[in-house]
C-alpha cells in the first residue's frame, strides 16, 4: 500500500502547486490591470517550449547565415512590432523589445527591478568567474567601485602606450618598394594591439603580443607574452583559447535553462589556457617589486591584492576587464576598417580631416580632447557603432512584478506588465536598424546623419544606466587614436579579397568574421 501513499502525496502536492500558481497568476493580472497594462503581441510557435524557434535559429547558424539579420531583426520585421512576448526554453515566457523607452526603463529608470540573472551567470561563470559582468547587487556594486578609479581621466589621457602599440603595428606590417603592403589581416593585428593596450592599461605591464608574434620582441621567458603571442609551447595560444571559450559561453546562453548542457573538453581546456595567461600576467605584476601605478596613482592589481589574497578572485576581475578591453575595441576597429574598404570616399574624406586637424610629425600633440573634438571622426565612429554594434544583444531578468511603458495593445502604446522571473531581451543592433528612428536611409553608412544629432536611448553601443560601460571613453579614445595614426601613415586602402562582403563573427562580441584582409599604401611626404 506504500505506493498508494506516495501517489496520494504527489497528487496533493500537484494540487497545491496548481492552486499556488493560480493565486500567483491572479495577483499578477490584478497588478497589470491596476497599472493600465495590456497584453503585448504574442509570437506564435508550432511546437511547445519554442523548440521550432530554437531549431530554426541553430539551422541559420549551421548554414552560415547571419544570426542578427536573419533571425533577430527578421522576426521583428516580419511581425511588424517593436515588442513581443514569446515562449522560451522550458516554456517560460520572455519579452523581446527594441523600443528605446522600454530599454531605458530596464537599464535605468527601473534598474532595481532587474538583475542579469542565473542563466547569464551560469553561462559565463566557468570562464569569467565572479566579476562585474556576472554579479548583481552588493557584489556588483563592490566590483564597480573597485574598478572605477582605473578609468580616471588622467589614465585615459595618457596616450604614450597607444603610440607604442601603434608603432609596434607599423613594424609588423612590411611595405615594399612601391609603398604597398602585402595582404594583411588587420583584424588579427587589432586583437593583438588591444590586448597589449589592455594589459598595459590594467596591469601597467604590456605583454607585447604584437611584436612577439612576429618574432620581433626582445628574447623573454615571460609566460604571459608567449601565450599572448600564441607561442605557448604545448599550450593553446591565448587568442585561440579566448575565442573558443567565448563561443561556448554564447552557446550555453542560447540554451537558456539548459545552459549546463553546454560543456566539452575543448571548452574546459580553453578556459584553463585563458586562466594560465591571466595568472601569468598577474604574477608578473605582483613579483616585479614595482608599484605599477597609473597616472592617477591607482594600481588595479595592487588594490585587488589588498582586498583579497585569493588569486582566483583577482583573476576573475582582471578577466572581465580584459574581455571588454580587448574584444570590444578590436571589433570596433575591425568594423571601422571594413567600412573604409566598402566606402573609400569616407576613408578619403576622413583622412583629409585628420591631416588638417592633427600634426603627423608630433604624435604627442594628439590628446583625448582633440580626438573627441574631431567631429567627423566621431561621426564615423558613431555610425560604425550604430550599424556594427559590438555587443548586439542583451538581457535582464525581473526581480519582481514590474511595468514597461510601451508595447501593450494592438498599437503597442499601452504599458506591459512583466512577471517576476521573466526575461527581458533587447537588441541594440536591431534598434539601430529602425527606419522610423533613423530614417529611410537607415541601412546606409552615412556619418553625416550625426550632424546635430544628440545621443539618446535609441543609440546604445555601450549599455546605459548604472551598468553603463566603465571603459566607454577608454575604448573610444583608443580606437580614435589608432584610426588617426593609421590614416596619417597610409593614404590608400583596398580589399585583398574580390567583392568583399560583411561576414559576421560572434563570440561575446560582434566582429568581422572573415577578418579585415587589406593592402595599404604608405603615404609619402
Amino acid at each position: 500500500m506504500r505506493w498508494l501513499e506516495i501517489l496520494l502525496v504527489l497528487v496533493v502536492l500537484g494540487v497545491i502547486r496548481i492552486f499556488l500558481d493560480y493565486l500567483k497568476e491572479r495577483r499578477f493580472q490584478q497588478f497589470a490591470a491596476e497599472n493600465g497594462c495590456k497584453p503585448p503581441h504574442r509570437e506564435v510557435t508550432k511546437l511547445p517550449w519554442g523548440i521550432d524557434r530554437f531549431y530554426n535559429m541553430m539551422k541559420v547558424i549551421r548554414q552560415g547565415g547571419h544570426l542578427l539579420d536573419d533571425v533577430v531583426v527578421k522576426r521583428f520585421q516580419e511581425e511588424r512590432v517593436m515588442s513581443r512576448e514569446s515562449v522560451g526554453m522550458l516554456g517560460k515566457m520572455v519579452f523581446n523589445t527594441i523600443e528605446p523607452k522600454n530599454i531605458q526603463a530596464v537599464m535605468a529608470l527601473n534598474f532595481k527591478d532587474y538583475e542579469i540573472g542565473k542563466i547569464r551567470n551560469g553561462s559565463f561563470m566557468p570562464l569569467l568567474g565572479n566579476n562585474i559582468f556576472t554579479s548583481d547587487g552588493p557584489s556588483w556594486e563592490h566590483s564597480r567601485a573597485l574598478l572605477r578609479p582605473q578609468f580616471a581621466r588622467e589614465n585615459i589621457n595618457d596616450l604614450a602606450s597607444a603610440e607604442y602599440n601603434v608603432q609596434a603595428l607599423f613594424k609588423v606590417i612590411p611595405v615594399d618598394a612601391s609603398g604597398w603592403t602585402p595582404e594583411v589581416d588587420l583584424q588579427e593585428h587589432f586583437f593583438r594591439l588591444t590586448l597589449d593596450g589592455a594589459t598595459e592599461f590594467f596591469f601597467n605591464d604590456n605583454v607585447n603580443s604584437q611584436l612577439a608574434a612576429a618574432g620581433m620582441a626582445p628574447v623573454s621567458s615571460n609566460a604571459a607574452t608567449n601565450l599572448a603571442a600564441d607561442k605557448g609551447g604545448d599550450h593553446m595560444g591565448f587568442a585561440e583559447a579566448f575565442n573558443i571559450a567565448q563561443e561556448w559561453m554564447v552557446f550555453r546562453f542560447r540554451l537558456q535553462g539548459f545552459y549546463w548542457a553546454g560543456d566539452a573538453p575543448s571548452f574546459r581546456r580553453a578556459i584553463k589556457n585563458v586562466q594560465r595567461f591571466v595568472d601569468a600576467a598577474i604574477e608578473n605584476v605582483l613579483s616585479s617589486g614595482k608599484s605599477h601605478k597609473t597616472k592617477s596613482g591607482y594600481s588595479l592589481v595592487g588594490s585587488l591584492s589588498q582586498e583579497t589574497q585569493n588569486v582566483t578572485e583577482i583573476r576573475d576581475e582582471c578577466l572581465g576587464l580584459l574581455l571588454a578591453g580587448r574584444d570590444t575595441t578590436a571589433a570596433l576597429l575591425g568594423w571601422l576598417f571594413t567600412a573604409f574598404i566598402l566606402y573609400p570616399h569616407i576613408f578619403q574624406k576622413l583622412r583629409a580631416v585628420i591631416l588638417e586637424e592633427f600634426d603627423s610629425r608630433d604624435p604627442s600633440e594628439i590628446t583625448f580632447a582633440k580626438l573627441k573634438g574631431c567631429r567627423y571622426l566621431q561621426f564615423v565612429i558613431n555610425e560604425t557603432l550604430r550599424l556594427y554594434t559590438p555587443v548586439p544583444l542583451n538581457a535582464r531578468v525581473a526581480l519582481r512584478n514590474t511595468i514597461l511603458p510601451v508595447g501593450g495593445g494592438l498599437d503597442e502604446t499601452a504599458p506591459v506588465a512583466i512577471r517576476k522571473g521573466q526575461g527581458v531581451f533587447f537588441s541594440p543592433y536591431a534598434m539601430h536598424r529602425r527606419a522610423d528612428i533613423w530614417g529611410p536611409d537607415v541601412m546606409e553608412f552615412k556619418p553625416e546623419r550625426w550632424e546635430g544629432r544628440k545621443s539618446d536611448w535609441a543609440f546604445l553601443p555601450f549599455s546605459g544606466g548604472p551598468r553603463i560601460c566603465l571603459g566607454q571613453q577608454y575604448a573610444l579614445c583608443e580606437a580614435s587614436y589608432v584610426v588617426v595614426r593609421m590614416l596619417q601613415q597610409f593614404d590608400r586602402i583596398e580589399s585583398a579579397v574580390p567583392n568583399p562582403k560583411v561576414v559576421p563573427g560572434f563570440t561575446l562580441t560582434y566582429f568581422p568574421g572573415n577578418g579585415v584582409k587589406v593592402r595599404m599604401h604608405r603615404a609619402t611626404g
